[in-house]
């Protein structure tokens, strides 16, 4: 690997990181609703507690907001990646953690107030490992439609993403990359797992 390929690799880290780091729930809901999300509802910033606040429009805007600042910089780490095999995963599971903890705490933010990561995973995935991902979004699906809680089927998706991605690349450095994700996010969901226990988690 040549210094310019680093350098890119290197610019692609931060940059992923930064784009993560974008809070749009808290943007959209400030300007369109004139409140603070982090003072609403579970005082979360992803896309499910903007909708129970704010409306479908708005949790939907920030569910594609999450997405795709996940999707964007590991699409992009997928097609510079040239030296592939071992080494061309490890810098796309990089690019994956740089994201996915942007996301989870915010530079602009100053690394408070993030949310629980779960659509910025899922555009992270959907990028790198697209089978993984609609085996996880098929689950997380499932599981709501069962148990009408988001939080379960959340933390369904999270448990098997490890699985289903080695499954589909049999590749070490994605398959540790999904385990530190799974580990965060059901680390971000302690209270949600806390209400499940005590039968209080809200239903949709």
């Amino acid at each position: 690997m040549d210094i310019f390929e680093t350098l890119k690799i290197s610019a692609l880290v931060i940059g992923a990181y930064m784009l993560g780091s974008i809070p749009f729930g808290l943007i959209l809901t400030n300007k369109f609703c004139s409140l603070d999300i982090r003072t609403k509802g579970s005082g979360n910033i992803g896309a499910t507690n903007v909708m129970r606040v704010s409306g479908l429009t708005l949790g939907a805007l920030t569910l594609a907001g999450d997405l795709l600042k996940g999707a964007l910089p590991v699409y992009i780490a997928c097609a510079i990646s040239k030296s592939g095999g071992l080494y061309g995963d490890l810098y796309i599971s990089i690019v994956i953690i740089a994201s996915f903890l942007g996301h989870l705490y915010p530079l602009y933010l100053k690394f408070k107030s993030g949310g629980k990561g779960v659509a910025t995973a899922a555009g992270c995935f959907l990028a790198s490992s697209p089978v993984a991902f609609l085996i996880a979004i098929a689950a997380f699906i499932l599981v709501i439609l069962v148990c009408k809680r988001v939080s379960v089927g959340s933390l369904s998706a999270s448990a098997i993403l490890p699985f289903v991605v080695w499954f589909d690349g049999h590749s070490i450095f994605p398959t540790v990359c999904s385990v530190v994700v799974s580990i965060f996010i059901f680390y971000r969901h302690k209270d949600n797992i806390k209400r499940l226990l005590s039968g209080t988690e809200p239903s949709i």
